[in-house]
């Protein structure tokens, strides 16, 4: 293979990974904030309100 694709395949490896190790801890953050637990809980019980 040429070493300009070992060269784009290493780069895209390296900063994939360290994008989507980004982005997975900031949802995680995202969810586990304790300001939103009374939003998510109040979504917890939407589908056993009674309307």
């Amino acid at each position: 293979m040429s070493s300009t694709y070992l060269a784009l395949a290493g780069f895209a490896q390296t900063w994939g990974l360290i994008y989507f190790v980004a982005v997975f801890l900031a949802v995680l953050a995202y969810a586990l904030w304790p300001s939103r637990q009374s939003q998510f809980d109040e979504a917890a019980r939407m589908p056993l309100r009674e309307d």
